[in-house]
This record gives C-alpha cells, sequence and structure tokens, in this order.
C-alpha cells in the first residue's frame, strides 16, 4: 500500500463516521445536491480499503458497495470534478456492474471530500440512469461548494461521539 494511501486511510479512519447512523446535516446536503442537479442517486461515499460506504445517500438501498466497481474511487484520485457523461462508453467502466446492472449508472459526477490534511476521504457524487453530455464548469463549481460544506462538517464533528479526535 502506498504511503499517501495509508494516509488517507488513517486519517478516514480518525473521523469515526464509518458505520454510524444517518445524520440530518449530512442527509440535508446529499439531498440538495440531488435537487440542484435533478438526478435520482447522489451520496456521500467513504471510500474505505476494500469498499465505498455511505453516510448519506438518495436514491439508493444499499450502504456500500465494493471499492473496485467504485466510481468514487476513481474520482478521489482526481484533484477535481470527476465527470462520466455515459458510464457505457467509458473503458474504465462499460462493463462494471453498477452500470451492466443495479443501479444502471449511465451519468456520474463526483466531487472529492478533503480533509484537513488534505486526504481525499470520499467524495460527494450525483448519478444519473441516463447519459448527460452536458455538465458545465458552473455546475463543477457548485458541486465542489457541496464538497467544501461536507468538509466544514466534517471538521465541526471532530470530537462528538460520531466524529473523530
Amino acid at each position: 500500500m502506498r504511503d499517501d494511501e495509508l494516509k488517507r486511510l488513517q486519517t478516514l479512519h480518525g473521523y469515526r463516521l464509518l458505520d454510524t447512523p444517518p445524520e440530518p446535516e449530512f442527509d440535508e446536503i446529499v439531498l440538495r445536491a440531488a435537487e440542484r442537479f435533478k438526478v435520482p442517486i447522489a451520496l456521500l461515499s467513504l471510500v474505505d480499503t476494500h469498499r465505498q460506504w455511505f453516510k448519506a445517500k438518495v436514491g439508493i438501498d444499499a450502504r456500500e458497495t465494493p471499492r473496485s466497481v467504485s466510481f468514487c474511487a476513481h474520482a478521489i484520485e482526481d484533484s477535481g470534478v470527476m465527470v462520466v457523461s455515459d458510464a457505457t462508453l467509458d473503458e474504465r467502466f462499460h462493463a462494471n456492474p453498477l452500470v451492466t446492472g443495479d443501479p444502471g449508472i449511465r451519468f456520474y459526477a463526483g466531487a472529492p471530500v478533503i480533509a484537513e490534511d488534505g486526504s481525499k476521504l470520499g467524495t460527494i457524487c450525483v448519478i444519473d440512469r441516463e447519459p448527460r453530455h452536458e455538465f458545465d464548469d458552473c455546475e463543477k463549481e457548485e458541486l465542489r461548494k457541496l464538497s467544501a460544506e461536507l468538509t466544514q462538517l466534517l471538521i465541526s464533528r471532530k470530537g462528538t461521539p460520531y466524529g473523530g479526535g
């Protein structure tokens, strides 16, 4: 495991958010993302060693998926917003079971949620079952702002029963 990945995982685990109950503050930000981008699915996904776990979610019943099929695991490798206009046409994802089966992902946009130390803990992402060939710079900036809100919420949660410390 790379040193930066080890540091990222230590930071993620330090927040003590994995496998905690839903919380209205996180849910509200994810719901705003779904409404703003008019998508059926929006998530706050935290990328762990072998899974991505959903701290907040709209439009999907699963609490987690394997990291090996995670779009968000790719998104945290980038510093900007990762956009996949049509997953069936993207060589990284066209055979992915999240594309070929339930929930039938076609469009994905994800912005990293970045901790104080610069570690990318996961993403806020918006997902559609239809391809979208437009996701402009203003929309990317709006998704980045939601990511920044989540970062501030995470920082404020340190020292609370579900926060790290």
